[in-house]
């Protein structure tokens, strides 16, 4: 999952506009049923987050009572537990099966979700804590600020009769824009008067820091327009039932939408070859993921107006009202001109369909139920293995978290938490630093010239815990308790703006790109920062009253893991301000390349599902980051007990339990079609793999749990690998 998300018009578990894998670097993906959501490019930020207490208070001129918690109604969090653990031998054989297989035997996946396990615990809590302050927002007729607009998103996502009322009437005029489109001429103005809305289908475009010049934002555009996961479901033979499915499905989006049954069927053949088309041209999820590079062709309006005749940029640039730039972004150049030929190429009629597809698609969710079902029965059940589609308040969290995710959050960590938990992260984050230094002075594979750039970088890594030291001021947006999608338009229109403004313009360096609630961390290496959400900061990753090994085995692997991100495959080609440049000798670059190419193997072993085996090469950034984090916490935990006895705890060592919670973080189940679609999408392994990959290079597991040589968890001599 990467950072900042801007909502678009729609919830589906298909990230299905364009996507920008860097900068942010996060800890985990987002849940399958999360928001569809367009992933534009980021502004991120730099500067230490020196937060205190009162930055949590609400809006200026908002006077509404301090927001509440009813504990005692919370779900409980996932705590490692010693009836967990398995048979002790297990330990040598698979941490995760040891850690792990008696509770996951024991909690099946609920209906309405696709996996289930520590990670979905702990969203669990945060959306039951959501939903408490969401209701005392909504029960406050007079509120102002953020709580009006949480009450407003509320009560009317809850709305179901006001929604059923309306029906697909609040789409009319879109509908009618698209059907009075005659030429491409009209087309391409049609194109960029949508863009303008924030309702951009075919292409991502926004704000983000300049790879050269990390202190200015400047425009991307990136690829999108897509209706399924990746390019690859519309070529490979193992996705050709799920596209023959996705077929079905935009027939019975367009037949929902006023199309006769036979002329839908028709339209919906239409629209799979137009993405076809468009996939032929488009970046993979690997290849994207695994060259950060894609994402920066810089180009004059002069160039980019050559590429694509049938669709000037400057006329573009006009159309959003941003000032023409002397340069911007255009990433994936080839992606960009086929669209530019399908304007001239592609009958007005299939543009018709394709357009109108994705306009009702994309609303679905916000629709009356045979909408939302429609949508569910495809993105939900047949493409990720859920059997029941979420409970109604649940939906509407999501779709508020999407477009207005901090207002919630002011409400969130008013209400949920404590200084403690912030100061004792701050002092876990410092130890963690100094692990990390150590580790990167005593490097054996990398040369002085290399390593003092490598520790340049390690002095400007900065970090930010539980909320922004400035919330961002959401005056001007307009939102009311008479429509559900009203309020998600108005939401997405006013945050394409917020974005736009940017441009141009300085990063602001106090800026966040998740909100308070998120159950998830990151590393932007734009910025060099680590930043780590109020609502991951809770057991098993973080409590405050537990003892070191459990908080070093979670949440100090968590720090590790982000830190490590700045010197992963990707996060290692931005320097210590943030600039995408190389500082380092060929030399040291080709050992890397060495060291990464034994852990690609040692990923490309583990086999998923019957014949399906992990991309050791889509996940290396997050496999790097999972070694790295987990030996730094490892040293981390030994400095601060260092003098100290070591206190067992039910038996167990401190380093026993510090590699257990480290499994316990990842103690999840999949549905099997959610796990395919993982190891086709999700630059992170399967939590399985992740619980093993890391510690069986570690020679310190080995001895913990007193392994001998040959047991599966123990990686010997040549075979264990030593990155960082």
């Amino acid at each position: 999952m990467r950072a900042r998300r801007q909502a678009y018009i729609a919830r589906t578990p298909a990230l299905r506009a364009s996507f920008f894998p860097l900068p942010a670097r996060a800890e985990y993906t987002v849940t399958p049923n999360a928001p569809k959501i367009l992933l534009l490019p980021l502004a991120l930020a730099l500067a230490l987050s020196a937060c205190s207490r009162e930055s949590s208070a609400p809006a200026a001129g908002a006077e509404a009572a301090k927001p509440t918690l009813d504990e005692s109604a919370l779900p409980p969090v996932n705590r490692f537990q010693l009836a967990d653990l398995g048979e002790p031998a297990d330990a040598c054989r698979d941490l995760n099966a040891y850690a792990n297989g008696k509770w996951l035997a024991a909690h099946p996946i609920p209906g309405d979700r696709t996996s289930w396990g520590s990670f979905e615990m702990l969203a669990e809590r945060s959306l039951a804590a959501q939903r408490q302050l969401a209701e005392q927002a909504a029960a406050d007729a007079d509120a102002t600020g953020v709580e009006k607009i949480v009450g407003d998103f509320w009560a009317t996502g809850m709305d179901e009769a006001a929604i059923e009322r309306q029906g697909i009437e609040p789409l009319r005029d879109r509908l009618a824009a698209i059907d009075a489109l005659t030429d491409t001429a009209s087309i391409a103005e049609h194109l960029r008067a949508t863009a303008a809305r924030g309702e951009n289908v075919l292409f991502g475009f926004g704000a983000n820091a300049d790879f050269r010049d990390s202190e200015v934002n400047i425009a991307y555009a990136v690829q999108g327009g897509l209706g399924l996961p990746d390019r690859s479901y519309y070529f490979d033979e193992a996705h050709r039932d799920k596209l023959a499915a996705y077929q079905r499905h935009v027939a019975r989006v367009l037949e929902l939408s006023g199309v006769p049954a036979e002329a839908a069927a028709q339209q919906a053949e239409a629209v799979v070859a137009f993405e076809t088309r468009l996939a032929g041209n488009s970046r993979s999820r690997e290849e994207l993921s695994r060259d950060a590079s894609l994402m920066y062709n810089p180009v004059s309006l002069a160039e980019a107006d050559a590429l694509t005749p049938n669709f000037p940029w400057t006329r573009f640039f006009e159309s959003q009202g941003v000032q023409p730039p002397q340069t911007f972004s255009l990433a994936i150049p080839a992606f960009h001109q086929e669209v530019d030929a399908m304007l001239a190429e592609v009958p007005v009629e299939d543009w018709k369909a394709y357009l109108r597809f994705h306009t009702v698609d994309s609303a679905s969710p916000y629709l009356s139920d045979a909408f939302v079902q429609a949508n569910y029965a495809f993105y939900g059940k047949t493409l990720r293995g859920q059997q029941e589609i979420e409970p109604r308040w649940k939906r509407a969290l999501g779709t508020l978290n999407a477009s207005v995710g901090e207002t919630l959050g002011q409400l969130y960590v008013e209400a949920a938490f404590p200084a403690e938990s912030k100061a004792r992260m701050e002092e876990l984050v410092g130890n963690l630093r100094e692990a990390l230094k150590l580790r990167l002075e005593k490097l054996t594979w990398m040369g002085e010239e290399t390593k003092r750039k490598a520790m340049a970088k390690w002095e400007t890594f900065t970090p930010k815990i539980g909320y922004p030291d400035t919330w961002r001021d959401w005056s001007g947006l307009e939102t009311g308790r008479d429509s559900y999608i009203a309020n998600v338009l108005a939401a997405n229109e006013f945050n394409y703006k917020y974005d736009l403004a940017k441009i141009g313009k300085p990063v602001d360096r106090g800026e966040w790109f998740m909100s308070p609630q998120t159950v998830n961390a990151y590393y932007n290496p734009q910025a060099n920062e680590i930043v780590f959400p109020a609502g991951i900061l809770q057991p098993p990753f973080f409590d405050p009253d537990a003892d070191d090994a459990l908080n070093y085995g979670g949440i100090g692997a968590v720090i590790g893991h982000e830190m490590i991100h700045g010197y992963d495959d990707q996060g290692s080609r931005f320097g210590p301000t943030g600039n995408f440049e190389n500082w380092w000798t060929e030399s040291d670059a080709a050992g890397f390349k060495r060291l990464t190419d034994r852990l690609v193997a040692q990923f490309d072993a583990y086999e998923a599902a019957p014949g399906l085996h992990v991309n050791g090469n889509l996940t290396l950034g997050e496999n790097i980051a999972d070694l790295g984090g987990l030996a730094v916490a490892y040293d981390a935990l030994q400095r601060a007990r260092e003098g100290q006895e070591d206190p067992k705890v039910d038996g167990l060592t401190q380093d026993q339990r510090f590699f257990l919670n480290w499994a316990t973080v990842w103690r999840r189940n999949f549905t099997p079609e959610e796990l395919k679609v993982r190891l086709t999408t999700d630059p992170h392994a399967p939590a399985n793999f992740r619980a093993i990959g890391a510690p069986s290079n570690l020679p310190a597991y080995a001895a913990a749990f007193s392994c001998e040589a040959g047991s599966p968890m123990v990686r010997e001599g040549g075979e264990r690998i030593v990155i960082w």
